[in-house]
């Protein structure tokens, strides 16, 4: 009787574990297992650097490490990768890249969206389709492992490394800002109305999917992520700007742009992962395009944008995948010398030793100069090559 009771009560507890695991969601961060997000190499519309299809052995599309999307990076701009790059790795690098190690762009946009969750982006239609508007190439990958990565770049002598985080409200007052409010809707094919000091302040932008984006500024969460887009339009416009004229001194072979995007973060927060925060991400896939046009316009086609989608939140992750400036360490290689005088005592004997090689020579050269204008014409071999002569 007691056994039956326990069996009972056994079962009663695992179908009740059951049903609450049924009725939990699972996060999309587990589903995808130690995946925190994606990568998108895009390719330049005059030449080839990445594959499109890029698989493993088995015909399954190839997942990457942090380590190995640094490691891409770094061929890109035309270094090495790491020495302690695994074997496994290297040869999926090459199943990335095309095999022409002298056509490199040696130019590297690279952009980290924070707070994006994967399932977002997981479809063709939602985010190559948005890339594909042009002939370049486009290469995506799930991030698998857990930890962050850095990339070691030599010093600033050999690649530029700039920074695309400088936010707008840095060097900008209110009337700055309404300038640039103004100037984005322009270029991006939008309406702003009001002012700072109204409440009517809103910025209306009809997006690609046929719905339409208004974000009310007077609400701190809109008015920063407005001002996210803006910011990195513009200092992608600055270093455009310093690349044509540096390009014409050739003076630095290799250039990275880093940036980080918050703006969805603060999407989020607001409103969570609803229509507004969709509509966010869709606004910034096209300001994305916008911005990879003219930057192969800018660089002649030779530079590839690296996207990464980070589904965790800055402020719990940190940065993926950090650039770091490693200034590389010049050896000189000097004879040691136990004293001045032994110094002086060895440059002695070899000034005199080139001295009597150089007296020698001279010499050799006028002996035989006279041994051959005074050689009988019948011992010119040059001459008499046909007759055998003695």
């Amino acid at each position: 009787m007691e056994f039956r009771l326990v069996l009972h009560l056994s079962l009663l507890i695992l179908l009740s574990t059951q049903q609450l695991q049924a009725r939990v969601p699972v996060p999309a961060l587990i589903l995808n297992g130690e995946s925190k997000g994606s990568v998108a190499f895009i390719d330049g519309y005059l030449q080839r650097y990445i594959r499109s299809n890029a698989q493993d052995s088995s015909g399954k599309a190839i997942s990457m490490s942090l380590t190995e999307v640094a490691a891409t990076i770094s061929v890109l701009l035309g270094f090495a990768p790491p020495p302690s790059l695994p074997a496994a790795s290297s040869s999926k690098l090459s199943q990335v890249l095309y095999p022409n190690p002298f056509d490199k762009p040696h130019a590297i946009f690279l952009l980290e969206v924070g707070g994006v969750v994967g399932y977002i982006l997981a479809e063709p239609s939602d985010y190559t389709e948005y890339l594909n508007t042009r002939a370049g190439e486009v290469f995506k990958s799930s991030i698998s492992g857990s930890s962050n990565a850095k990339l070691e770049l030599p010093g600033e002598d050999e690649v530029s490394v700039v920074h695309l985080d400088r936010t707008l409200d840095f060097e900008c007052n209110d009337a700055c800002l309404d300038e640039e409010l103004r100037e984005f809707a322009s270029w991006i094919g939008g309406s702003y109305v009001g002012s700072i000091d109204s409440s009517d302040w809103k910025l209306t932008i009809s997006l690609s999917s046929g719905s339409t984006l208004d974000l009310h500024l007077t609400k701190k969460s809109d008015l920063q992520f407005a001002s996210s887009l803006i910011s990195l339009v513009t200092n992608v416009k600055k270093t455009m700007a310093k690349h044509e004229v540096l390009s014409g001194r050739r003076i630095i072979s290799s250039e990275i742009m880093k940036g980080h995007f918050s703006g969805i973060e603060a999407l989020t927060d607001e409103y969570g992962w609803g229509t507004i925060a969709h509509q966010g991400v869709e606004l910034l896939q096209t300001v994305l395009v916008k911005i990879s046009n003219m930057l192969q316009m800018a660089y002649g086609g030779k530079i590839v944008e690296v996207i990464i989608l980070n589904e965790e939140l800055s402020s719990e992750s940190g940065i993926l995948l950090d650039v770091a400036s490693i200034p590389r360490i010049s050896r000189v290689l000097e004879e040691a010398s136990s004293s001045d005088t032994t110094g002086s005592e060895v440059l002695l004997v070899r000034r005199t030793l080139a001295w009597i090689t150089g007296v020698i020579l001279l010499i050799s050269t006028f002996i035989g100069i006279y041994y051959l204008l005074n050689m009988p014409l019948t011992r010119d071999t040059l001459l008499y090559s046909n007759v055998k002569i003695d």
